[in-house]
C-alpha cells in the first residue's frame, strides 16, 4: 500500500489536462501512443475535442530503485460534466491542478480546486503549455500563488506538447501524494465510482478499496441496494481490463459480476463481503441537482421500451441523469429528463443516436411551476400541455433560486444587466479577495434554464462560475403561449412564459418557424397565441405547379378554368394534409436569441 498513488488531473477546459495524462502514460511506457487525447475513447469526445467522460488508467513507475502503481483519473473541464469531477475526486488523496500559461486561473480551475479541497485532497500545482509564444509564466505563477497559498518553487512548469515537466510531476507525485490509508484486515469496504454497459459480460462496476481485501470468487454484496453476487472476475484498469486474482486496500479495479439490471448498480454505493460485512457505508456523493427538464421522445412510438433500456444504460454511465415517463398528444408517450445544462442535453441526445441507434425527438427545456385554481387547490406542472384551462386558474408560482456568481471586478456591470433582464433581484454583494466577487440574485429558474449559463460565459470570457440553490416559489405573471399550425396547437412548441416576454417570443418563434418548416403544395398558417388572443403570425406559401403553361394565346377564361380547378385541390390537400415539423425546429426555440 505504501507504494500506491492515487490521483486526478483537474483544470479549465482546454488546459490541456487529456494531453498531459498522454505524456505520464508514455514516459511511464504504459502505452505506445499513437494519437491525441488516447484516454478520451468515444468518437464524440474525440470530434469534439472535449473530455466527456472520467477515465482511470493505471500506471507503473520506478523511482529511487522502488516500483510504484500510479492510478490516475482524468476528468472532464467543461462545468456540465462537473459531476463526473466530483466523483473522480473521492476516489483519490491527490490532484495535479493544471493552468494554462497562456490564461491563467478561470473560473473552473477555481470550483474545481474547491471541490479537490473539501476532500481534503494533496494539490500539485502544474503550468502547461510554457512552449508556447503567448505563455506569462511568471503572470500566470502569481495567479496559482495568490489562489493556492503555495511556495513558487512548488509550481511544476511543464508543457504537454514537448513533454517538459513530465519527469517533475511524476517525482512529485511520488514525493507529495499521500499513500491511501486503510485496514486490509477490517471488512472490505469498497466505493464504487463509475459503472459501465457491456452487452457481453453486464454491467462493469470501478471501485477503490478503503479497507479490507477482494479476491476472485468472493461473495459479495452492495450495501445500499443490498443484493449479492459473486466476484467473477476481478482486475485493474490499463488501457484494457486486466485480471488480477486479488486487490488490496488503497487498489482502484473493475468487478464483473454477471449483474443484468442496471437499476442495481448505484454509483456511491459500498460494496462489501457477505460473510463480513461493513459496519456502514462509505459516504457516497452528493445528489446531483438537474438543471434542465426536458421531454425526449422516440420517434418510432414501438421504440418506447427500447428507448427506456437506453436511458437506462446511459444513467449507469452518466449518473447525473434522470428520468420518468410522460406523455404528449403530438408525440406520443416520452420521457421527460432531467440534465445538467445545455451541452450535457446535446451529449446526451448524440450518444444516444450513435451508442443506441435511437433517434429522439427533443421538446423546448422548462421547469416545473404550481398552479392554484380557483378553489384553493393545487397542482404541480411540469409540461405547459398538462396546463388547466386559463379561466380555472387563479394564479401560477414559480421556482426562484438563490443564484451566487463568483467573477471579476472588470465583469461586474454586463453582469448585472444579464441579471436583470433575466427578472433577477439583486440581494446583495460582496468582494472575497484582490478583484474578485461574489455577487447573490433571486432569480426564477425558468429564465436560467435556456441559455443564462452560455451567455454568463461568453460575456464574462468564461471568468465568471455559477452556483445556485432553491429558494421557494413566488407568484408569477406567467402565460401559455401556443403555437398554431393551420390552427392546430403543436403542445411539444407551447411553453410557459412570463408575460412581458411573451409577445416577442411569440413574434421571434414564428419567424423562426417559417424558415424551417419544408414548403408544401398548400398554405401552412403559423400562429403564435395566448388563450384565444392571436399575437403573431408568419404565412409559408404554397409549392405550386405552373398549370397555364400549355395555354398560349386564346380568351383569358381557359387560364382562369385552369386556375380554379387547381385552387380547389390545394383547398381539399390542406383539409386532409398534415404539417410535420422537423427535429432542428425543437432545437431552434433554445436559441433564440
Amino acid at each position: 500500500m505504501k507504494n500506491i498513488r492515487n490521483f486526478c488531473i483537474i483544470a479549465h477546459i482546454d488546459h490541456g489536462k487529456s494531453t498531459l495524462a498522454d505524456r505520464l502514460l508514455e514516459y511511464t511506457k504504459t502505452i505506445q501512443v499513437t494519437q491525441g487525447q488516447m484516454l478520451d475513447n468515444m468518437d464524440l469526445e474525440q470530434e469534439r475535442g472535449i473530455t466527456i467522460k472520467s477515465h482511470a488508467i493505471q500506471m507503473e513507475y520506478e523511482y529511487n530503485g522502488e516500483k510504484y502503481i500510479l492510478n490516475l483519473i482524468d476528468t472532464p473541464g467543461h462545468v456540465d460534466f462537473s459531476y463526473e469531477v466530483s466523483r473522480s475526486i473521492a476516489a483519490c488523496e491527490g490532484a495535479l491542478l493544471i493552468v494554462d500559461a497562456s490564461q491563467g486561473v478561470q473560473a473552473q480551475t477555481i470550483s474545481n480546486l474547491y471541490m479537490a479541497l473539501e476532500h481534503d485532497l494533496e494539490i500539485i500545482p502544474v503550468m502547461n503549455k510554457c512552449d508556447m509564444d503567448s505563455a506569462m509564466p511568471d503572470e500566470v505563477e502569481d495567479e496559482i500563488v495568490d489562489l493556492l497559498g503555495c511556495k513558487r518553487e512548488e509550481i511544476i512548469r511543464a508543457s504537454g506538447k514537448t513533454g517538459m515537466g513530465v519527469e517533475e510531476i511524476l517525482q512529485a507525485i511520488v514525493e507529495r501524494v499521500p499513500h491511501p490509508v486503510g485496514d486490509e484486515e477490517a471488512p472490505l469496504q469498497a466505493l464504487i465510482f463509475d459503472s459501465v454497459f457491456n452487452s457481453f459480460r453486464g454491467i462493469i462496476a470501478y471501485f477503490k478499496i478503503t479497507n479490507g481485501v477482494l479476491r476472485k470468487g468472493d461473495k459479495v454484496k452492495f450495501f445500499n441496494t443490498g443484493k449479492e453476487y459473486d466476484a467473477d472476475e476481478i482486475g485493474v484498469l490499463k488501457m484494457d481490463m486486466v485480471p488480477r486474482n486479488e486487490l488490496r486496500t488503497g487498489d482502484v479495479g473493475y468487478i464483473i459480476s454477471g449483474i443484468k439490471t442496471s437499476k442495481e448498480v448505484k454509483v456511491g454505493d459500498t460494496i462489501t463481503h457477505i460473510a463480513r460485512p461493513c459496519a456502514e457505508a462509505i459516504d457516497g456523493f452528493e445528489e446531483v441537482k438537474p438543471m434542465v427538464f426536458a421531454g425526449v421522445y422516440p420517434i418510432e412510438a414501438e421504440d418506447y421500451e427500447n428507448l427506456r433500456a437506453s436511458l437506462e444504460k446511459l444513467q449507469l454511465n452518466d449518473a447525473s441523469l434522470t428520468f420518468q415517463p410522460e406523455s404528449s398528444v403530438a408525440l406520443g408517450f416520452g420521457f421527460r429528463c432531467g440534465f445538467l445544462g445545455l451541452l450535457h442535453m446535446e451529449i446526451i441526445q448524440e450518444r444516444l443516436d450513435r451508442e443506441f441507434d435511437m433517434s429522439v425527438i427533443t421538446t423546448v427545456p422548462n421547469v416545473s411551476y404550481k398552479i392554484f385554481d380557483k378553489q384553493g387547490g393545487c397542482k404541480e406542472v411540469h409540461n405547459p400541455s398538462g396546463m388547466p384551462d386559463i379561466t380555472l386558474i387563479d394564479h401560477i408560482e414559480e421556482p426562484y433560486i438563490r443564484a451566487s456568481v463568483i467573477t471579476t471586478t472588470n465583469y461586474i456591470g454586463p453582469i448585472m444587466t444579464l441579471c436583470l433582464g433575466k427578472r433577477g433581484e439583486l440581494v446583495k454583494q460582496e468582494y472575497i479577495s484582490g478583484n474578485r466577487v461574489e455577487i447573490f440574485y433571486d432569480i426564477p429558474l425558468g429564465e436560467i434554464v435556456i441559455d443564462f449559463y452560455d451567455k454568463l460565459k461568453s460575456i464574462s470570457k468564461g471568468y465568471a462560475s455559477f452556483d445556485y440553490h432553491m429558494n421557494g416559489f413566488r407568484p408569477s405573471k406567467l402565460v401559455k403561449l401556443d403555437i398554431l399550425l393551420n390552427g392546430e396547437p403543436v403542445d411539444a412548441l407551447s411553453t410557459l412564459t412570463h408575460f412581458d416576454n411573451a409577445e416577442n417570443f411569440g413574434r421571434r418563434m414564428c419567424e423562426k418557424l417559417k424558415e424551417l418548416i419544408p414548403r408544401q403544395q398548400f398554405d401552412i398558417a403559423i400562429q403564435a397565441a395566448i388563450g384565444a388572443k392571436i399575437i403573431a403570425r408568419e404565412t409559408i406559401k404554397q409549392v405550386r405547379k405552373d398549370v397555364t403553361a400549355k395555354c398560349y394565346g386564346g380568351d383569358v377564361s381557359r387560364k382562369r378554368k385552369l386556375l380554379e380547378k387547381q385552387k380547389k385541390g390545394k383547398k381539399r390537400m390542406k383539409q386532409i394534409g398534415n404539417v410535420e415539423v422537423p427535429q432542428k425546429a425543437f432545437l431552434a426555440v433554445l436559441k433564440l436569441d
